[in-house]
């Protein structure tokens, strides 16, 4: 018949999308992101010298990079999915670009490029989840791609360490960049863009400023915002300030970058606090990982330089505690947006990172005047108390 449409035979045998597909991306995703993640503010400090002024740039990175996020929406509806997430892939790659300049504009421009690539990526991935993978299986799948990501997260830091200090810079961006073809080509064969019911429909406009507002208006949105974005900001403290402290310590860029390395390897733990979550509650298990997290960065702000690895061990409790809000933080999003409007929602909920690598660089410049480096961990355990008594407060029983 000539309406008959014959497909080739693999076509049908590609299996449907499911937890392990998104744990596959995000984790060669992370060794994209995690690489350098330990080189980057090192770098930034050999160009500037001075901590105070690499937080100052990774406040105006954090600005820029959060008007991309807010605007996401727009360019999902424009452009689909799919491209928006190779567009965020090949920008990891082009960010490599600017990094091997090693200069302040290339370091300024490279880190842009990885922001809005991670925002692209995070996003278009967080809407490919909400629809292939049931509410119910929420904490199961996210515990499950955290586990997955733990070797890149392991690894990374510590080899884009080696490859900078035995290879050089263009070794250690160039793996970079190595990563994010191999995150491109395995996304495509997934063919995620040719499944029907994640093409972009008729949805409502995308106005930015009406996205904010309306998730403001959701009290459970906001609660899921905050919780969030108080682990997201023991990340962005971990990742910048626990290689400048080794550093400035004396320990050694090579310290920097195992603590790091040592800090995501207790991400395999994410299955261990996806079970505590199920058998205990989502709210108990938040609430008791803050408290504890908050617990663990006060020790160490008060040890601070008198006895960095002892600090360190501390930095390593909390990272063990945030990883349970890893594993079912997100749940918290995911089981409250509006099917109708999650892009639109996921990109405002996004802005927790921006704000994360915003908030504690412009709050840590204004205390490093007055008081040392240990000080930077003592802002952070007060905020993860916070966020644990919202938590603990606010957060349903039922989640």
């Amino acid at each position: 018949m000539s309406t008959h449409v014959r497909h080739p035979i693999w076509l049908p045998a590609l299996k449907a999308a499911d937890a392990r597909t998104f744990a596959s991306l995000y984790a060669v995703e992370s060794f994209a992101r995690a690489t350098v993640s330990s080189v980057i503010p090192i770098q930034a400090y050999e160009i500037l010298h001075n901590e105070q002024i690499v937080s100052i740039l990774y406040t105006i990175v954090a600005l820029l990079g959060l008007s991309v996020t807010l605007f996401m929406p727009l360019l999902i509806r424009r452009f689909a999915r799919r491209w928006v997430y190779t567009a965020g892939a090949c920008l990891l790659a082009i960010g490599s670009l600017f990094f091997v300049t090693h200069t302040l504009a290339g370091q300024l421009a490279g880190m842009l490029c990885r922001v809005m690539g991670a925002s692209a990526l995070s996003i278009t991935l967080n809407l490919y989840i909400m629809d292939h993978i049931r509410k119910t299986d929420f904490m199961q799948a996210e515990s499950l791609r955290m586990a997955w990501s733990m070797l890149a997260w392991t690894g990374g830091p510590t080899l884009g360490i080696f490859l900078y200090t035995r290879f050089g810079i263009y070794a250690a961006h160039g793996a970079v960049a190595v990563f994010a073809l191999a995150l491109l080509a395995l996304f495509w064969t997934y063919r995620l863009g040719d499944n029907q019911s994640i093409r972009p429909g008729k949805t409502r406009p995308a106005n930015p400023l009406a996205n904010i507002g309306r998730f403001i208006a959701q009290p459970r949105l906001r609660l899921a915002w905050l919780i969030a974005f108080g682990r997201s900001c023991f990340w962005t403290t971990f990742f910048v300030y626990g290689p400048l402290f080794m550093v400035i310590t004396g320990e050694g860029k090579l310290a920097g970058g195992l603590l790091v390395s040592a800090g995501n390897a207790l991400l395999f733990m994410a299955i261990f606090w996806g079970k505590a979550g199920k058998r205990f509650g989502g709210r108990r298990t938040m609430t008791f990982a803050y408290f504890a997290m908050s617990a663990m960065l006060l020790a160490a702000g008060t040890v601070g330089a008198s006895a960095p690895l002892l600090t360190g061990a501390f930095l390593l409790g909390g990272a063990f505690f945030t990883i349970a809000l890893d594993a079912l933080g997100s749940t918290a999003f995911m089981r409250s947006v509006r099917s109708y409007e999650r892009a639109q929602m996921a990109a405002v909920y996004r802005t927790y990172l921006d704000f994360s690598e915003l908030t504690p660089p412009l709050v840590y410049s204004v205390v490093l005047i007055f008081f040392g480096l240990g000080s930077v961990f003592v802002t952070l355990g007060l905020l993860a108390a916070v966020c644990g008594f919202v938590t603990w407060r606010y957060l349903p029983k039922s989640l």
